[in-house]
């Protein structure tokens, strides 16, 4: 095919929809489809894409959701004549910490689809768990410390996983199937990830872990990317097996399915790329180098770290890098993000972004030493709720006026986000890409300034 004939398409299986996006040789996009699982199928009585059961904490989505799900994507495709023939290669994403659990037999059904029949048709008994855990759910404390404890300690697990022991992580989910659900579990051929668990779908076959997605999920070591045997063993008997091997995030999984080629004209000669999770997707499509920091600022605030040296900590996590198969990617969420900076906009600034920002500029850079500390709910680092203000003699305070307030709620949040960062590992201004131009932070005033001017 031509160069500039050919199409790429990436998907992602997220929380609340299914979607793709398809670009040219140029990297233009040429089309863009989504299916929302509340209001397209609203059989399955999700609310945001997930079931939310009785105790509150346990959290699910329907497997066969996402299978049709993905059926009526195609199948608007084809009706909107997108030219599947084109497209040379595929890759895609989900959403981290979610397991899919293959029944005994699934494989050869997968494998053997007839392309006069959707996926939802004859894949619909393949599933021996039929509601997936994903990354909300919060029931496997004591899996968790179970965990924990069997690997030697909280530090332990995470110098070995990059992570301490957290409810979503896959590994204590797939602890709390085989404890819970001992029958399904021993009927079961493959786990796989959501993002691993879609590039199935596209080569009719059982696709492997990639290493960045499988780094999210207690069980792999981080430093040789395989799987831990002392973590597979405290949660499952048999789990290499079940799990199936590890790849790079980069790495060719096959090609499309026989399926997708008669049922959609897809060219049998179209490459699957491993799919990975939403995170490192995140991290990958911003296209970063060593010494990166990303700030993604939403409900919750994400920081996302290029390090080669990491410090595994009780805080965040250190996945493999899906770049470089050399470097690692920390993650840090903090809960108190768009949602705190609305919050004092409405107290402050008549819920005007606006004035929000004319008030920032009235109080200079560092605040006059004011500082504050803004926690409307319990924060994930540290484990904190309330709000806090400090005066410039470091005194503690009621209220701040509005543009001190505006300031110290951006700038507390900030130097939280950095302490963090340096706690896993990443040193602004050291070895930070190109010397001339690196971002220093001066403890002094609270200013951002280039390492060729700080002193």
């Amino acid at each position: 095919m031509a160069e500039e004939g050919r199409l790429f398409l990436g998907v992602e299986i997220s929380t609340q929809q299914i979607k793709t996006i398809a670009i040219n040789s140029r990297l233009d996009v040429t089309n863009e489809y989504n299916v929302k699982f509340d209001t397209e199928l609203p059989e399955y009585k999700t609310h945001g894409g997930a079931n939310i059961h009785e105790d509150h904490v346990t959290v699910t989505a329907p497997t066969a959701m996402w299978v049709k799900a993905l059926d009526l994507l195609l199948d608007t495709m084809k009706a909107d004549n997108f030219p599947f023939s084109r497209v040379a290669a595929l890759s895609g994403t989900g959403q981290q910490h979610g397991s899919v659990y293959w029944k005994k037999g699934a494989r050869d059904t997968l494998s053997s689809l007839n392309p006069s029949k959707s996926f939802s048709d004859q894949l619909q008994d393949c599933f021996s768990i039929r509601d997936s855990p994903i990354w909300m759910d919060a029931s496997t404390t004591k899996q968790c410390r179970d965990l924990e404890e069997k690997v030697g300690g909280p530090q332990s697990l995470t110098d070995i996983t990059g992570s301490r022991g957290y409810e979503r992580l896959t590994g204590n989910q797939i602890a709390k199937q085989y404890q819970t659900q001992r029958a399904a579990y021993e009927n079961t051929e493959r786990i796989s990830l959501v993002s691993s668990f879609a590039a199935c779908l596209f080569i009719g076959d059982y696709a492997p872990i990639d290493d960045s997605d499988g780094s999210g999920m207690n069980l792999m070591d981080i430093r040789t990317r395989k799987w831990s045997p002392q973590c597979l063993d405290a949660c499952a008997p048999n789990l290499d097996q079940v799990l199936g091997p590890i790849v790079p995030s980069a790495q060719l999984v096959g090609k499309v399915s026989q399926f997708l080629v008669e049922r959609y004209d897809f060219s049998p000669n179209c490459q699957v790329g491993a799919f990975t999770g939403d995170n490192p997707a995140s991290l990958a499509g911003l296209a970063p180098k060593q010494g990166d920091l990303i700030v993604s600022l939403g409900t919750s605030d994400t920081v996302f770290l290029w390090l080669t040296e990491p410090k595994p900590a009780l805080v965040g996590h250190i996945f493999a890098n899906p770049v470089d198969t050399t470097a690692y990617m920390a993650l840090l969420c903090f809960k108190n993000g768009s949602l705190t900076r609305e919050r004092v906009r409405d107290d402050n600034a008549d819920k005007s972004w606006d004035k929000f920002g004319e008030l920032l500029q009235k109080s200079p850079l560092g605040n006059n030493g004011n500082i504050g500390i803004y926690f409307d709910i319990t924060e994930i680092q540290p484990v904190v709720e309330g709000v806090y203000r400090f005066n410039e003699k470091d005194e503690e305070v009621s209220s701040f006026p509005p543009e001190v307030e505006v300031r110290a709620l951006i700038e507390g949040q900030f130097m939280a986000r950095r302490v963090y960062s340096e706690t896993l590992g990443f040193q602004i201004g050291i070895n930070n890409g190109d010397p001339g131009s690196a971002c220093w932070y001066c403890r002094d005033t609270f200013q951002f300034v280039t390492s060729t001017t700080h002193k």
